[in-house]
């Protein structure tokens, strides 16, 4: 068993580290310093023109951290990115790190904080948490701009002739609040607008930050904004942001917010926040923009994506590296003794519950009950012709017997693996993974996205639920049907799918563990997100506004006797 160690909290970590100036991490990244826009001491925009200027080397090996299928628990993808990162670099090779920036939503609500954990964080975690340098107000108020301008076209005539019925867009705010799912606007008087029933989404699901993160410039961006559909005409026909004269005003209100944010690892690692779109109806990915920059000097750039692999991963791959034009070299897939434990369904974990004395216990068996998930997450990495490496993230408490089974079951599976202590050795926690990761990155490279973009929508579907989730086919309710039809018409069948679903099991119903077989992938209904430039197909009931809990994280978060944060871990 490893041995039990009692770390700091995550805030008091952050708050010992010695901070580089920016300058300094941002030369490690490539970026000259007169290309940043500092954001207070510890943060910086970059400048977007560094991309004018040729790298004068190859771009950087891809690698993105992945993970089984998620937990109650959490498997750790953020702090092992960053571990990994951190790795590379004691290994003597220059890493950069491109990262979601977390919602404040969650922060609030469970997680207390998304900036890594231990000795692998973003530092400085408060500025991380709570607003950065505003990027998610900026998605907030541009999303926002164009619901009041829907309205307002309403209640001024309405000369597009919309479909007040067929209004798909909402407002957003950067908050849980399970009250503002539905609501009615315009109540009051006639002066007040014209009723009609909407509601509010969190920021993170906004398509506003999905085209943030996609965008590969300034004017990439404008022509995105301009293609958003907020809805149809009376005779069927698709309204956009550019026919309400929106788009302008919303580019203006992005303009700042497509710079990468420059922050720093625990060891000085660069590490670029850009971006925080949903990973269940969007592509849980961090921006194309961030990527751009950091692989321009760096030996290796380590990117996260969201849930486990059938889910952010599958998105990377079909559809953010067809944007950005980067090629993955190696995939890294976190798994933890207590996530697979999970997965054999002889143990009922609750979030924010004491885990089941049985969990703690040694018993490789129930390890080995819960691998099926293991393999198939292998199994679609290398479906990709992409190079996996498994990362057992360590946890005290671990013992050896269950890690070799780990071991054991990764190497059949045609996986290299590694142990990783980096949430409480840090880089030198995590240089076994590093290696595993440069040796992977050295395999022949055959990367195939799962579909080509001329078939069809229907056939992209069938692909991505058959081939990647392992599912029989696919049962289209005839309301899909007649969408998927009707965007052919539109001209969208060029477009790629997201398939929006339950990350909590790898097919479309949350209490099947494992790998599940003999099932079919039940759509709902075919919605198109045409600024981001997707398809997304409904295939579940996902909740774009969370709710807060009994007792939220906001209960623990406020300021001691000397006006510094406490509560977020």
């Amino acid at each position: 068993m490893t041995a039990q160690q009692t770390l700091p909290s995550d805030l008091e970590i952050a708050r010992q580290a010695e901070l580089w100036p920016l300058g300094q991490v941002a030369a490690r990244a490539g970026i000259p310093e007169e290309d940043l826009i500092p954001y207070g001491r510890h943060v910086a925009k970059v400048d977007l023109r560094v991309l004018d200027t040729p790298a004068g080397r190859p771009p950087a090996r891809l690698v993105v951290v992945t993970a089984v299928t998620p937990t109650p628990l959490g498997e750790g993808k953020t702090t092992t990115a960053v571990g990994l990162a951190q790795g590379l670099a004691a290994s003597g090779k220059q890493a950069t790190l491109t990262l979601r920036q977390p919602s404040m939503g969650p922060t609030f609500g469970v997680k207390g904080g998304a900036a890594g954990g231990g000795y692998s964080q973003i530092v400085p975690m408060e500025a991380l948490n709570l607003h950065l340098t505003g990027d998610f107000h900026a998605v907030t108020a541009a999303h926002n701009l164009l619901a009041a301008m829907i309205d307002a076209h309403l209640f001024h005539g309405n000369r597009l002739e919309i479909d007040p019925q067929n209004i798909s867009w909402r407002r957003v705010l950067d908050m849980n609040d399970r009250a503002l799912r539905n609501v009615v606007t315009g109540l009051g008087s006639r002066q007040d607008g014209v009723p009609r029933q909407t509601g509010f989404d969190i920021t993170a699901a906004s398509e506003v930050m999905v085209i943030l993160s996609l965008a590969t410039s300034l004017q990439d961006l404008r022509a995105r904004l301009g293609r958003i559909v907020i809805g149809f005409t009376r005779s069927g026909q698709p309204v956009t942001a550019e026919q309400l004269g929106a788009a302008g005003a919303m580019a203006v209100i992005l303009k700042d917010a497509l710079q990468p944010n420059l922050m720093q690892t625990l060891e000085h690692t660069p590490a670029l926040i850009h971006a925080g779109p949903f990973g269940n109806i969007a592509t849980g990915n961090s921006s194309v923009m961030a990527d751009l920059v950091g692989s321009r000097a760096a030996d290796y750039l380590i990117t996260e994506a969201g849930f486990g692999a059938d889910m952010g991963a599958e998105r990377f791959f079909n559809v953010k590296c067809r944007v950005s034009g980067l090629r993955p070299a190696a995939a890294v897939l976190v798994v933890t003794v207590r996530a697979l434990k999970t997965h054999s369904g002889r143990h009922r974990v609750v979030a924010g519950q004491p885990l089941p004395a049985a969990m703690l216990e040694e018993n490789p068996g129930d390890v080995r009950a819960g691998a099926d998930n293991l393999r198939k997450h292998i199994e679609i990495v290398r479906g990709f012709g992409v190079s996996p490496v498994v990362a057992i993230n360590v946890f005290p408490g671990d013992f050896d017997s269950e890690h070799a089974v780990i071991q054991e079951v990764a190497q059949a599976a045609g996986a290299r693996v590694a142990r990783a202590t980096h949430v409480a050795d840090g880089g030198a926690g995590a240089t076994e993974l590093a290696q595993a990761v440069m040796a992977a990155c050295e395999d022949p490279s055959d990367f195939r996205p799962t579909y080509d973009l001329a078939d069809p929508l229907v056939t992209k579907l069938e692909k991505v639920a058959c081939g990647v989730y392992g599912a029989d086919g696919l049962d289209l309710s005839p309301q899909a049907r007649r969408d998927l039809k009707r965007f052919e018409e539109l001209g969208y069948g060029h477009f790629p799918v997201v398939i929006a679903k339950t990350h909590l099991s790898i097919s479309s119903d949350p209490r099947l563990r494992g790998a599940p077989t003999g099932w079919r992938l039940p759509v709902r209904e075919v919605r198109a997100a045409a600024g981001a430039g997707y398809v997304y197909a409904i295939c579940g009931d996902m909740r774009t506004m969370p709710g807060l809990g009994r007792a939220p994280a906001a209960c623990k978060i406020d300021l001691d006797e000397n006006g510094e944060i406490q509560g977020l871990f």
